[in-house]
Parts: C-alpha cells; structure tokens; sequence
C-alpha cells in the first residue's frame, strides 16, 4: 500500500467529499505519524462546536468519533446521521466495537441496501456473526462470496479467524493470516493473529516483530498494544510499555488492564533504574571497604592512619586534609602519597565528609529476656515483608530484626521507593512480634 499523507484538519473541517477513500487516508495518514491522532482529536472538537452541522458533517463527525474510540458518541451522531451508506456502515463498525453483534450486522445489512460495497459489507457481517458465536453461519457468509474479494487480506483473515473459531487446523488458520498478510502487510487483524500464534509457542522475537507491525496500524486493536507492552516489559523495556498501554488510554482513558499495566511499568521502570543505581552503589562500596593496608604506603602513613582509626578507603573519603595533617608526625609528603593512593581508584580526600557515620544507637540486652534477644537474631525475612519493603532492607543493608527495630520510621522513608504503605506493612509486622522501630 502507497504512502498516503492528507492535511487531516481539511478532511474533517472541510465540505469536501467524505467517503471510504478519505477515511483510509486519515486512518493511514495517522498510522504512519501517531502524532496525527491529536490533530485528529482536536479538529473534531472544532467540529463539535459547529452550530450548521449538516447531516452530511454529521456522518463525519461520527466516522471521526469512532476512529477516535468514542464509540458512544459516534452510535447517537451516526444513528441520527444522513442514513446514507456510510453511516450505517460505520454504525455498523461502531456497535461491532461496543460488543452489540447483532446490531452490527443489521447496520451492515442496511448499508448494504444504501449502496455500501456489499463484499465489505459481507465481510464485516461475518466478523459480527462470528463474535456473536455463530461461526457457522460466519463461514456460510464468506463462501457465499467469490472472485476477486477471495484474495484480499480481510477475506483471508476472516476466514482464518472463522476456522479457528469452528476448531480447524492451526496449520490452515496460520497459512491463512501468512497470506493475508502477504496480500497486505499491514493488515492489523492477521498481523495480530499471527503474532498471538507465535506468543503462544514461544517465538517470541518474531512474536515481538508482529505485533509491533501491527501497532503500526490504526485504528491499532487493543489487545495489539495490551501484548506488545508485555513482551516490551519482558525485556525491560519500560519506558515502551508506557508508550504502548498510554495508547490505549489515550482513547479509552478508563480502561482497566492498561491502567493497571501503565502503573505496573511506571513503577518496575522506577525499579530497574533503582536497581541499576544499586548496582553501582555496590561497586562502589567494594572499593570504599578495601583496606589501607592493601596498598604500599611509607611506615609513617600507615602509623598515622592506624592511630586515627582509618582502616579503609571509605574512611580516608570522609577525613578532611586538614584532619590528616593535625595528626602528630602527618606532613605533606605523607598527604601527596594519601592523595595519589585515593586518585588510583577514582575517589578524594573528604569525598563523603558529609556523611560520617552516626554511630547506631545501643540495645539494652542485659534488661532483655533470651527469647526477646533471640527474636532479635532472627533474620528479617522472616516478617514476609512486600517486595518494595524488602529491596528498602537490602538498599539500607539490614538483615537482621534486630538491626531494623535500631531505625526509625523517617530512616526507612528516606529510602527511594519506601514510602508510608510500605512503613505501616514493616510496622505491622513488628507489632505481630510486639516489638517496635525507634522511636514508635
């Protein structure tokens, strides 16, 4: 198919004629530029306001409607439409799309008689019947039909999905949807039918490839952009999962599973960057914890060092310059030797001066009873904290009961992605064991 771009705002605001051709492009027009879609939305709000509306504009406001998935509206404009061919069919679309089958196929039958193509007619008869479980007389509908339709894409895809439907032959529904699909690479319904065959068996690269193919196609089925946000979050590609499910809400802002699955990705995102900056965190940490004494320093630094208790590399990162050179016997060359020791591994004198370690308040053990010291030794995992609470625990390196209960409830806030739901969950849970956090 050609690569067709039509000034959107023209065809819907314009007197010009409106008919399938015109709604293919705008359809195509936005398929291959999804910025389009807002042009569409916001030329159908000028329409709307229009007080001459003609029965004619308002077969095109009810096109425009049911392209922009406001299926309601666009019954109630078509339904009281010009009652030419159009309307009717496009009504017929619209109850399709509002799951009202039987509906649908009395619009297709009186867009037929208005003058609609009666093989498209039948064709979306069929697709009707189908879905009203009645794929028996689906079937009878499409072999009613002949000639040249019977290689089309939408012929093929129907009559796969209605073989499916009757229990046939995977291997005939595949081959099926593979010719409609090589009649019309962008036919969204085999595209969608191939990509789900392949989902199922595991293909899940070329699964991947389809389904994305068939997102590239508008009006895009739902359940297109429901699978491919999936198989994106499968790969930890979060930030297109959003892109798909805000697809979806974008024409149907209260629908469940992608307001639900944009959350989810949103928040596994926010995850996966916590975890990269984690990881980092952690390397860092194995270069903060390695030893002075690993290094080859003069007697005299080492001396100094010990005296003042620095041990490790992260402890020289949060002593000043001027804390070195107060220490008896410390001078410049032992400082140059320090500096050039910290720069072999990327860090600096003072670094992390700011965050010298407050030292953790102490238990009174002695006024405690063995078994409430033991329920202190027992291992944080055992309070079967949420998913969210127990990657805080890790970030903040506790493990033990023993060693969370030392926290408050503002220690634990401050860790990203911590907040008061998973606080009140950590604090229930301590309440179980009658003991509480710091402070409580």
């Amino acid at each position: 198919m050609a690569s067709v771009q039509v000034d959107i705002r023209d065809i819907v605001l314009s007197n010009s004629s409106f008919g399938p051709r015109e709604i293919t492009n705008l359809s195509q027009t936005i398929a291959e530029d999804y910025a389009q879609f807002g042009v569409l939305r916001d030329a159908v709000g000028e329409l709307e306001v229009r007080e001459d509306r003609t029965p004619a504009a308002a077969v095109r406001l009810g096109v425009c409607y049911y392209l922009l998935g406001r299926y309601r509206s666009a019954a109630e404009t078509l339904s009281s439409a010009d009652g030419g061919a159009v309307a009717h069919y496009y009504l017929g679309k619209t109850r399709f799309a509002m799951g009202q089958y039987a509906d649908a196929i009395k619009a297709y039958a009186a867009a037929k008689v208005a003058g609609y193509n009666s093989d498209d007619t039948s064709l979306a008869t069929a697709e009707a019947q189908r879905y009203e479980k009645q794929p028996q007389k689906a079937i009878e509908t499409l072999d009613k039909l002949s000639g040249a339709v019977e290689q089309t894409a939408e012929y093929l895809y129907q009559r796969g999905a209605t073989v499916a439907a009757l229990g046939g032959s995977p291997v005939e529904v595949v081959a099926l949807f593979e010719r409609a699909v090589e009649a019309d690479g962008r036919h969204p319904g085999a595209l969608f039918g191939l990509a789900v065959e392949n989902d199922r068996h595991g293909n899940d690269e070329l699964a991947l490839q389809l389904y994305q193919r068939a997102a590239g196609t508008f009006p895009t089925n739902v359940g297109t952009l429901i699978n491919l946000g999936i198989l994106y979050e499968d790969r930890q590609a979060y930030d297109r999962a959003q892109q798909c499910y805000n697809r979806v809400l974008e024409a149907f802002p209260e629908h469940p599973r992608a307001r639900l699955y944009s959350k989810d990705a949103a928040a596994s995102g926010n995850m996966l960057f916590d975890e990269e900056a984690q990881r980092r965190n952690d390397r860092l940490a194995q270069v903060l914890s390695i030893p002075v004494t690993d290094f080859e320093l003069s007697v005299r630094s080492r001396n100094c060092l010990q005296k003042m208790g620095v041990r490790t590399l992260g402890d020289l990162t949060r002593t000043s310059e001027q804390e070195l050179l107060a220490s008896k016997n410390f001078g410049e060359t032992s400082l140059v030797e320090i500096r050039d020791m910290l720069h072999s591994k990327g860090l600096e004198l003072g670094q992390f001066a700011a965050e010298k370690a407050v030292a953790e308040p102490v238990l009174d053990l002695a006024s405690m009873s063995p078994d409430e010291q033991a329920l202190l030794e027992r291992p944080i995992s055992e309070l079967n904290l949420s998913v969210r609470a127990r990657k805080c625990m890790a970030r903040l390196g506790l493990t033990l009961i023993g060693e969370l209960v030392r926290k408050t409830g503002d220690d634990l806030l401050e860790c990203k992605n911590f907040g008061v739901t998973s606080l009140n969950e950590v604090r229930e849970k301590l309440t179980t064991l009658g003991i509480k956090l710091r402070g409580d």
